[in-house]
């Protein structure tokens, strides 16, 4: 093709980019963008041509002011600094809200050296930075792959958790999860995500009394570049973040009153602002909460809203401490030491009887968490075998809640000296008829546990749940 035939073509040409393209003049006025340009931001070309570029808010960009000795107003016009190569940066769509490109800009000159303007490719990466949160969270499940979506228990206590959580998780209702640090709120509040029809969408975990006042509203709803001191760049608050998905925001009994009145305004509006900017931004987010404090009491005292209390509260789940479901111990205990056999490569089997009696009646004031914090401390100081008393935290025996029972549910099997093998325990009791269903089910669907459910009206993990719970082995059920 001859050039004059390449010119006359090349907007077309320019429109089959799969990157977004922008011409901006010496005095930085847009010239020319392509289609792609117009999907990425929202603009089409009629609303930037003639505009200055900085329409675009690209937090990438250093100006540079004009002296009467002429100085380049654009640091990229400036010999000194030159091209701009694969810069991460935020570009302000039409609709206010930030797009994370990589950005290439180039000056154009003429073959005399004269400079013409300046050419721009965005690459929208958005969508790695949503694989990236993906590729986070699934490895946070490969660790918790045990129970009901890494939560574990078999007591009717948090049989009925998960029932609540397979019935919460199909509506787009707020929730507030109540119970004491170490409980496993955030465990409860990703099983919602997962369980939901928002699953494929963000999930955004945000820890409300890590940070102060000032830093907390950034976080949550982002700032422009230079609404603060230290503001070098735009910033995608957590709210933005989670657009479309989940967020989960624990500790929200700590978010100081001119916070809660923005969240508020969130909830009932699906609107917010970002720090430094009046632009209200659209964001589609359901709210999971949490707190191990008494909400009520601080509307009491006037550190927490009632309006956003009932906003937030749509739909409360309990979660009880580790004391008052004591039957779980044995499951929680197995499966940390699974995974810490893994990570070792220790031959650690399991529990001793009388570190397991120690388990049983200590009263665990940290929950789960300090359960397992006390597995890890064995692990460094066993080398094989069993764990005994002598490899537990010392505290633990000074602390033993004697009105605990001190026995073991079900009977301690002697584990094999292979290593990957863990002691387990053999639960008794239960529901006889629901077992009989259950097995009736499985053997209806050829061992099929998504149609087992299907036929008992409940969800699949409930299904494992629930065979794990009676100990039902499909294999000898499929053969008797």
């Amino acid at each position: 093709m001859e050039a004059h035939n390449v010119n006359r073509y090349l907007k077309g040409i320019i429109n089959t980019m799969n990157d977004g393209l922008v011409v901006i003049s010496p005095d930085g006025m847009i010239l020319m963008t392509n289609k792609a340009f117009e999907t990425l931001t929202g603009y089409s070309e009629d609303d930037v041509l003639g505009k200055p570029c900085t329409l675009l808010g690209c937090d990438a960009c250093e100006l540079e002011m004009k002296s009467a000795q002429g100085r380049v107003w654009c640091t990229l016009f400036n010999p000194e600094h030159g091209d701009m190569k694969r810069c991460r940066c935020n570009f302000k769509n039409k609709d206010g809200s930030y797009i994370h490109v990589l950005k290439n800009a180039s000056v154009l000159r003429d073959e005399k050296g004269v400079l013409l303007g300046a050419v721009e490719t965005l690459t929208d990466i958005s969508e790695i930075d949503r694989l990236d949160q993906e590729v986070i969270q699934l490895s946070r499940q490969l660790e918790t792959e045990d129970g009901f979506y890494g939560i574990i228990g078999t007591s009717a206590a948090m049989q009925g958790v998960f029932d609540v959580i397979e019935k919460v998780a199909l509506s787009d209702a707020p929730v507030v999860i109540y119970g004491e640090s170490g409980t496993g709120k955030d465990l409860v509040a990703r099983a919602i995500h997962l369980a939901g029809s928002r699953k494929e969408h963000p999930y955004i975990q945000f820890n409300c009394a890590a940070l102060n006042e000032s830093l907390l509203e950034s976080e949550l709803f982002g700032h422009t570049k230079g609404a603060f001191t230290g503001a070098y760049r735009h910033r995608i608050g957590r709210f933005e973040a989670a657009n479309g998905g989940d967020i989960f925001l624990d500790e929200i009994g700590d978010i100081p009153l001119s916070v809660q009145v923005k969240l508020l305004r969130v909830l009932e509006s699906k609107q917010f602002e970002r720090v430094g900017d009046n632009t209200p931004v659209d964001v589609d987010v359901r709210i999971i909460s949490a707190t191990n404090k008494n909400l009520e009491q601080l509307i009491g005292a006037k550190k927490f809203r009632e309006d956003l209390y009932f906003r937030i509260n749509a739909i409360a789940i309990h979660l009880p401490p580790l004391r008052e479901r004591a039957q779980d111990i044995p499951l929680l205990v197995s499966a940390f030491i699974r995974r810490q056999q893994k990570k070792s490569g220790k031959r650690i089997n399991g529990l001793t009887r009388a570190a397991m009696e120690l388990f049983m009646s200590y009263s665990w004031p940290g929950n789960v968490r300090e359960l397992k914090s006390a597995l890890d401390y064995a692990f460094i100081l066993a080398e094989e075998g069993m764990i005994s008393t002598d490899h537990l935290p010392p505290h633990m025996a000074e602390k033993a809640d004697d009105s605990v029972p001190m026995t073991v549910p079900g009977d301690i099997q002697k584990p094999s000296v292979g290593a990957g093998q863990v002691m387990y325990f053999k639960e008794t009791g239960g529901d006889p008829e629901q077992k009989k269903e259950l097995i009736d089910a499985l053997r209806k669907s050829s061992g099929n546990q998504s149609q087992a459910a299907r036929l008992l009206g409940i969800n699949r993990v409930t299904v494992w749940n629930r065979m794990k719970k009676y100990g039902i082995d499909l294999k000898r059920v499929m053969t008797t």
